[in-house]
Parts: structure tokens; C-alpha cells; sequence
């Protein structure tokens, strides 16, 4: 009979404590997920149908500003841009390569001021004064139509990567 009771006893602490490790386990991988807000915010999509040439359009992308300018007809052509059907797209990170700094769009100059520390970038991202160490980053992207959609590499953008255009 105390041996039954003794069998009875250790097989309910085995239950128990796989039963308590998997919870644990659960728990764990629960907290290794991105939370949904993160998820959501891995991907934007920017409708660039609409866009007008030289009007510079700010988005949001995992909380950093994103520079989108339709390229208008006397802008120079460069192997940075966005092309979409005829139209050509400026899209970059819009923070400064030197500081991080969020460069202002001079519209009728069509460069990008940084004023923190004076830098500027024309209007393919490219740095064309100093202290800026490199162009605009150009985001993850891929084409879908005429929507753009951010945190994902297509074709367009590999081929940018391996020319070594994004950075």
C-alpha cells in the first residue's frame, strides 16, 4: 500500500513539472515574438499613383522618415532612382549620414540641406558636400503596381544592392 502511495505521489510530480516546463517553454517563444505593432509596422505600402514631380512626400516606415519625390522632367536621371512605368522616384531613409540629422528638401534649389552641420544631397540621395560620408540609404523595397512596398527586397532592389546603389 506505501508503495502505491509513493508510485501515485512521484508520477503526479512528473505531471506536474513537465506540465509547469511547457507552460515555461511557452511563455519564453511568447516573448521572443514580435509583439503585433512591431509585425504591422514591418511593411508600409505608399501609393506613388498620385505623386507630384518635385513635391517631396514624408513617410513612415519602423519610425524612421521616408522620402519619396516624383522626379520631374529636367531632373537628372541617376541609377538611384525608383523607376515606375515612365516616372522616376527619388525614396530614401531621410536621416543624414553623418548625424542622423533630418536633411529640409530646398524645392526650387532641388537639393536636400542638412542644417545641423551643413551637408547636402541632390535629388537621387547622393552626397554633394561634406561632412555627409555617404548618400541616403534607399529602404528595402519592392515594386507592386504603382504602390511601393517597404521592408521587403524585390527585384528592383537586389539588383540596386548588388550594384552597391543603397547606401
Amino acid at each position: 500500500m506505501e508503495k502505491e502511495r509513493r508510485d501515485f505521489m512521484g508520477i503526479g510530480l512528473g505531471v506536474f513539472t513537465a506540465v509547469g516546463g511547457v507552460g515555461a517553454l511557452y511563455a519564453m517563444k511568447r516573448s521572443w515574438d514580435p509583439l503585433p505593432s512591431v509585425k504591422a509596422a514591418g511593411f508600409t505600402e505608399i501609393d506613388l499613383a498620385g505623386a507630384k514631380d518635385n513635391v517631396l512626400t514624408v513617410e513612415k516606415w519602423r519610425g524612421k522618415p521616408i522620402f519619396v519625390l516624383k522626379k520631374s522632367a529636367d531632373m537628372k536621371a541617376d541609377d538611384r532612382d525608383i523607376v515606375i512605368g515612365k516616372d522616376r522616384f527619388h525614396v530614401t531613409i531621410g536621416l543624414c549620414t553623418h548625424l542622423g540629422c533630418i536633411p529640409a528638401y530646398k524645392k526650387d534649389d532641388k537639393k536636400f540641406m542638412c542644417a545641423c552641420h551643413g551637408g547636402e544631397f541632390d535629388v537621387s540621395g547622393n552626397d554633394i558636400k561634406a561632412p555627409a560620408p555617404s548618400p541616403l540609404v534607399i529602404p528595402p523595397f519592392k515594386i507592386n503596381g504603382t504602390k511601393l512596398v517597404l521592408g521587403e527586397e524585390g527585384p528592383e532592389y537586389q539588383k540596386m544592392k548588388d550594384a552597391g546603389l543603397t547606401a
